[in-house]
């Protein structure tokens, strides 16, 4: 049954109708569906926006939604990225696709992280082009942002270019042009299996792995709080699984910790293997029949814009000239932010909802963000761009 595709530039119709489609992320569940009637939805909505559409799988069956508008020549291109992927369900106290309004907070799975900023986006762009642009706007709505970014990665491996990028990820309106990367590394340490009455030959891989742990966990209090940002704080380190072979009554032959860093602008993730190979050093140095290795996992760079950018000033006009705050804040998670700044193309994160009730049990977006963040985007595409006919920088 076809769905009713919501009006032209109507950011929450559109937020509502992409909530109602589940779009788990199959890496979180093995009964998730991916994203492929979200991003139906997204293309036949765009579409009858009057975008130029099209479909791009970034693997099989997971599709990246890349829709065009604007381009009279002359202004300036512009991508607005968001993904379309969730994380999965179990544990919410409400309807994950219910996509309920409810004293000003529309709720759902993907209403906060991050369906609203897509119908945002995609509103903006809309409206904006209505008035005639100079420059392109391209909706990159894309697939596996909560796993591995396939989706972004895959349209910047085709090519897909742009002079900036908005990502709009849930910042309660703040514009954020920084934010934090990520390093995981897996550490195996070795014991030696024995009864557990036979202190005298086991080796407890267990109490082992703790002593690493104490060991970065001191790294932590003393080396960590001299790398700084001015926007994001601090670096940072923790510990995840743990697992092991033993029993109550054996000694573990060995143990598995996982391990993460979040690391700032100017870190490469990278260097995170050499900081835990230094402390299993250090723990060696003083610790008979000590063993262990490390095994180097996802790595994530962080992102950063700088606050006098274009980009940044820009929105920040925006914002004022539609009456919103919009502070300038650093972001304390990972986003595909990072990948086109790499690549090129400075990319900062703006849009509604808070991310710290993205994947939670709860999940909401306050309605009257929707509205303002549409309203902001909708005034800085058509500043960026430029009204058509009339030259960048004439």
């Amino acid at each position: 049954m076809r769905r009713e595709l919501a009006p032209p530039g109507d950011a929450l119709a559109l937020t509502r109708a992409l909530v109602a489609c589940d779009s788990r992320n199959p890496a979180f569940a093995p009964d998730a569906p991916g994203e492929g009637a979200a991003a139906q939805l997204l293309a036949d909505t765009l579409t009858a926006w009057g975008f130029t559409v099209d479909l791009v799988d970034a693997a099989p069956g997971r599709p990246n939604v890349l829709a065009r508008i604007g381009g009279g020549h002359g202004g300036r291109s512009l991508i607005l990225n968001g993904h379309l992927d969730t994380v999965g369900v179990a544990g919410m106290t409400h309807d994950p696709f219910g996509a309920d309004v409810r004293d000003g907070r529309l709720y759902g799975r993907g209403s906060c992280d991050m369906k609203a900023g897509v119908a945002a986006m995609c509103a903006a762009a809309h409206r904006a082009a209505s008035t005639g642009l100079g420059g392109e706007v391209i909706i990159a709505a894309v697939a596996d942002e909560e796993w591995e970014s396939i989706g972004t990665r895959h349209l910047l491996a085709m090519g897909l270019r742009a002079h900036a990028a908005i990502v709009t990820e849930p910042t309660r309106l703040a514009i954020c042009p920084a934010h934090r990367g990520f390093s995981w590394a897996d550490v195996r340490v070795e014991g030696r299996a024995a009864h557990g009455s036979r202190y005298d030959i086991g080796i407890d891989a267990v109490t082992h792995a703790a002593l690493l742990l104490a060991e970065l966990d001191g790294y932590q209090r003393d080396v960590l709080p001299g790398i700084t940002h001015p926007l994001l704080g601090r670096a940072s380190f923790h510990a995840g699984p743990i697992h092991s072979d033993g029993s109550l009554s054996a000694y573990p032959a060995w143990c598995t910790v996982g391990l993460e860093r979040r690391t700032l602008p100017g870190e490469d993730g990278a260097h995170f293997v050499h900081e835990i190979e230094a402390a299993i050093a250090r723990v060696a140095a003083r610790t008979p029949n000590f063993r262990a290795s490390v095994t180097p996992g996802l790595i994530q760079q962080p992102n950063d814009v700088p606050v006098d950018h274009a980009l940044v000033q820009g929105l920040k006009a925006a914002a004022t000239t539609r009456g919103a705050a919009a502070p300038i804040e650093g972001l304390s998670c990972w986003t595909d932010a990072a990948l086109f700044t790499a690549a090129g193309i400075p990319a900062i994160c703006f849009g509604p909802g808070d991310i710290g009730l993205a994947h939670a049990a709860e999940e909401y977006c306050p309605v009257d963000e929707i509205a303002v963040a549409t309203d902001v985007l909708t005034q800085f595409v058509v500043d960026w761009c430029g009204p058509k006919g009339v030259a960048w920088g004439s």
